[in-house]
């Protein structure tokens, strides 16, 4: 049965002494892309795995966390060059502002940015204030949710009803567990993404767990190559 890869980035830098775990250059970064289409992987946006059966071939969903202005400038132009398609998760309290839960170092793209985005751009949630699930109660995340809609509808976004988890941070014992997942499921998600390194079989046995892999910009394309193909293996 295929395996489902889901690719977790988040910022892109143009110099190579910001080059980080969480900032890959953008040249590594076309590097991979063009590794994706040289072995013929099919990207996906979430909205397109909602109704499918199975997977035709090999597929990759690309995901970008936090909408930081640096993913308009360079992962932008490159999904343009390879058509390739990907998903952005905000972080909705900062729109036009900056990474405020991080360092604020890095500017968050407004709404203008948001809409100018184009069709190879899904987006998604990635919570209200980017706080960890585990540490709120239910009416804490139900409120935070309110002010995602809220937003959504005053601003106009057109935003897909995926949850990429801020920190990839969610219960993780029982009930609180079940709970939480009731708890996406009464506010629209379809979707909620950890991280957990590991390939996903599809369908999903959990639409409210699905794994994704790290893609560090300061490790090898070979890193990249084998987590791409089996998950992390240690």
């Amino acid at each position: 049965m295929p395996k489902l890869p889901v690719l977790m980035y988040h910022n892109v830098c143009d110099a190579k002494e910001k080059v980080n775990s969480l900032c890959i250059h953008k040249d590594f970064l076309e590097l991979q892309f063009k590794y994706l289409v040289a072995k013929g992987y099919k990207s996906l946006h979430l909205s397109e795995l909602k109704g499918m059966k199975k997977l035709q071939g090999r597929s990759v969903v690309i995901t970008f966390d936090d909408v930081t202005t640096n993913q308009k400038e360079f992962v932008l132009p490159l999904l343009k060059k390879y058509n390739l398609k990907a998903n952005f998760f905000i972080p909705f309290a900062y729109i036009g502002l900056s990474d405020q839960w991080n360092d604020g170092a890095e500017p968050i793209m407004t709404v203008d940015d948001l809409k100018s985005l184009g069709e190879l751009v899904e987006l998604g949630h990635h919570s209200y204030l980017h706080r960890p699930y585990a540490s709120l109660t239910k009416e804490e995340i139900d409120e935070d949710f309110k002010k995602s809609y809220d937003l959504l509808n005053e601003k106009g976004l057109n935003v897909f009803e995926s949850l990429a988890f801020p920190y990839g941070n969610f219960p993780r014992k029982e009930p609180r567990k079940s709970e939480f997942f009731q708890d996406l499921k009464n506010n629209g998600m379809h979707y909620g993404l950890r991280i957990g390194n590991r390939l996903n079989s599809f369908p999903f046995k959990n639409p409210y767990l699905i794994e994704r892999i790290e893609v560090k910009g300061d490790k090898s394309m070979l890193k990249f190559r084998v987590n791409l193909k089996f998950g992390k293996l240690v």
